[in-house]
């Protein structure tokens, strides 16, 4: 949907996915909302082509203790000016210490709300809300 959200916004846009069900997904989504996306399937964690911009809604973590680390260390590879990510609060920490090796200045972290909806079997509530932040960085280059 964030890749949809680009697009209609005027972003020339490629979606990546590890899941090949997702992306015929996806592709849909985009033809369905009249915007032109590239989606391809691929591993985030295989090298691949720089960007100006990612945008991305990472794995939080949460079920596999550091899940979205390989989406944070890809962004900061690929990123030349700008990434705008959601992620668990806590992993605050790690982002701040990535951003600064990484010579990107944090412009915005901002928490939001994030209603989790019954998804996997062992959700034992109809929703949860867990603790989400909004990251918007810039290389320092760019500023």
């Amino acid at each position: 949907m964030l890749s949809v959200g680009a697009a209609l916004l005027g972003a020339r846009v490629r979606g990546e996915e590890i899941d090949p069900a997702a992306v015929a997904l996806a592709r849909a989504n985009a033809a369905s909302a009249g915007v032109s996306v590239e989606f391809v399937a691929g591993d985030v964690q295989s090298s691949g082509p720089r960007f100006d911009t990612v945008v991305m809604n990472p794995p939080f973590g949460a079920q596999k203790r550091h899940a979205d680390e390989p989406f944070w260390e890809a962004a900061f590879a690929r990123a030349d000016r700008a990434i705008y990510a959601f992620s668990l609060a806590a992993s605050r920490t790690f982002i701040e210490r990535r951003a600064v090796a990484s010579a990107a200045q944090i412009e915005v972290t901002r928490p939001v709300r994030w209603g989790l909806a019954r998804t996997f079997p062992h959700h034992r509530k109809r929703s949860v809300e867990i603790p989400v932040d909004l990251w918007v960085l810039r290389r320092a280059t760019d500023l």
